[in-house]
């Protein structure tokens, strides 16, 4: 006959929170990315394919759309020119222009400042989808706001 072990009984929920607390953690980035960045690049553009890489690495999950009209997609996003990039992407009602890190992307979705969009301006050596063997560029990422006015969202 079989003894019983109270304490192997009451040690059995525990190991269920636990297990169920670890796969939480193990899940944070998917779910902290939630919604679906659609990135708009041109076909040519290899950069563009490696920050998509980069966000999925970092639990989102990422359309991409070929174009060969970037500056129309730009003008409809509401991107002016001096934060413009080589790529566009929408998400959670944000535009996100260029070679942003994942975090400042989740950081946007947590935080939803009222801001249109950000931007990591140009095509800084060293950011996501950027990176190589030359020394990486210290860089800004900025906020716009509705009426044109920019400020430091994140710096590099």
């Amino acid at each position: 006959m079989k003894s019983h072990n109270p304490s192997r009984s009451a040690r059995r929920p525990l190991a269920l929170v636990a297990t169920l607390a670890l796969a939480a953690v193990l899940a944070a980035p998917v779910l902290a990315a939630g919604e679906e960045v659609v990135m708009y690049k041109d076909p040519n553009c290899g950069c563009c394919g490696k920050w998509a890489e980069h966000m999925r690495a970092a639990g989102f999950s990422v359309k991409e759309i070929k174009s060969t009209d970037m500056g129309a997609i730009k003008r409809a996003a509401g991107v002016p020119q001096a934060l413009s990039s080589c790529h566009t992407a929408k998400v959670g009602g944000y535009f996100v222009e260029g070679h942003v890190p994942a975090a400042d992307v989740k950081r946007l979705l947590a935080e939803k400042p009222k801001v249109a969009g950000i931007s990591a301006p140009g095509m800084p050596q060293g950011s996501p989808g950027m990176e190589g063997p030359y020394p990486a560029d210290r860089y800004d990422v900025v906020s716009l706001t509705a009426d044109g006015k920019t400020q430091v969202f994140a710096s590099h």
